[in-house]
């Protein structure tokens, strides 16, 4: 296995533990597939790259921003993953046109040669709800390409990158490929544009986006139900919803904006008084359907006490891992200004202090306790604590937002979600008339 091949297994591991789920859809490409640009949306810094370059069965050399190899210990990575620099105009405000002609004649070498290569062509990673205006060098890339060789057989396709909470650790991810395009089916007279103008209409298909963040999540909030609803609560499955809920809403635009406007405030009201109510619409939703039986209720009981078994080692990486897990977070909390490239510094410090600190700590073990013996027992314990608690972490949420319910009389308890559960199939009913109108419209 050679270091560029080693890395990629060692990447992959830390992406499946720095997300809960990482869930890979669409127009997977094979192992085998060559000349292909991948173009995606850019909201995650360094996180983002490393997402697709571990989730995609092919090899890939990334494009990335020239200032990047100015990092000390990120130009060998770089290097490693065969990295292409390239030179932005807000880097480098005097740069000139042909100051990036050598890396399009490199990435144009590499696709027509059988290469991969992964660009975002937003330019920049960003915090916004929605994509950015596309810069035009992916297309520019493959124009020249088939300037070199023409003939070539070169495809280009989207990369949609979504996450349920981008910035915060142990959240859910979703890979998704869009359509495979072919450059040879590209006839207008401006290529480079035609494939900008072709990437930018698959990304806006695959991505839910939104004016504001807050319709944005409103939006995701809806699927979310729609999801629950259909048995079916994978990010692919409520991108989809997603994506067909923001069809509706400007379909009716017009027409019917102001029941819309009606319906989105119902919404918001409903999910306060949930919140409110420190439950989840997953349970008022099982109640709306009669399935939260006695039988469900200790079930859930006995998830509670599985994870109260496991408790012991959680605690003890609570207080050996207290140290470097507030790192990442102070560090992040430092950089007010850059929300967008959180992701990216509490994974760079998380990969160089928690190796460094669990290192200290086991040679610590072996040179403090009596018995090699009871190092290795400390060994053990100190590698597997952590993954106790990043099961009680998953779990934190749900168990803090439920206990009041655990813990409160059952007969008011239920009232209180027959309330909820009655409003909630009221608002499906309606909402499943709009949709209906919006997709007859």
């Amino acid at each position: 296995m050679g270091v560029r091949s080693a890395l990629l297994v060692l990447f992959r591991r830390l992406a499946r533990i720095y997300f809960r789920e990482i869930e890979v859809a669409g127009e997977v490409p094979h192992p085998g597939t060559g000349g292909r640009l991948f173009a995606a949306n850019h909201v995650n810094g360094l996180v983002d790259p490393i997402l697709v370059l571990t989730q995609t069965p092919c090899r890939i050399s990334p494009v990335a921003k020239s200032t990047l190899w100015k990092i000390p210990g990120l130009q060998w990575l770089l290097e490693t993953a065969e990295a292409v620099p390239i030179v932005r105009r807000r880097d480098v405000p005097g740069k000139s046109e042909g100051d990036n002609e050598a890396v399009f004649a490199r990435v144009a070498k590499h696709l027509v040669t059988g290469g991969n290569i992964l660009i975002f062509p937003e330019g920049t990673s960003h915090n916004e709800p929605h994509l950015l205006a596309l810069r035009s060098g992916a297309g520019q890339m493959l124009s020249r390409s088939v300037a070199e060789e023409a003939g070539a057989e070169l495809t280009f396709q989207a990369v949609a990158l979504e996450f349920d909470e981008r910035d915060v650790f142990r959240s859910r991810s979703l890979v998704l490929f869009g359509p495979v395009r072919r450059v040879a089916d590209m006839h207008g007279e401006d290529l480079a544009q035609e494939i900008t103008d072709a990437i930018r209409t698959d990304l806006s298909e695959l991505l839910v986006e939104g004016a504001s963040w807050e319709e944005r999540i409103l939006v995701v909030r809806v699927a979310e139900m729609f999801a629950k609803d259909a048995g079916d609560t994978s990010l692919e499955h409520v991108n989809q919803l997603g994506r067909r809920i923001t069809q509706a809403r400007h379909a009716l635009a017009g027409s019917s904006s102001a029941e819309v406007h009606a319906i989105e405030a119902r919404i918001r009201d409903y999910l306060a008084r949930v919140e409110r109510e420190e439950t989840s619409d997953d349970v008022v939703a099982r109640v709306a359907r009669g399935t939260l039986s006695p039988a469900l209720e200790h079930e859930r009981i006995a998830r509670v006490a599985t994870a109260v078994i496991t408790l012991p080692l959680a605690l003890i990486a609570t207080v050996v891992y207290w140290l470097p897990y507030q790192l990442p977070r102070f560090v992040t909390r430092k950089l007010k200004g850059d929300p967008d490239v959180a992701s990216t510094y509490k994974l760079g410090v998380g990969l160089v202090v928690f190796p460094l600190w669990a290192a200290t700590a086991i040679a610590l073990a072996f040179l403090v306790l009596p018995s090699n013996e009871l190092a290795l027992l400390a060994t053990a314990v100190l590698l597997a604590s952590p993954f106790s608690a990043l099961a009680w972490l998953d779990r934190w949420d749900r168990l803090a937002a439920r206990s009041s319910n655990l813990l409160a009389p059952s007969e008011e308890r239920r009232e209180r979600l027959v309330a909820l559960a009655a409003e909630r199939t009221t608002l499906m009913r309606d909402l499943d008339t709009l949709r209906e109108r919006a997709e007859a419209a």
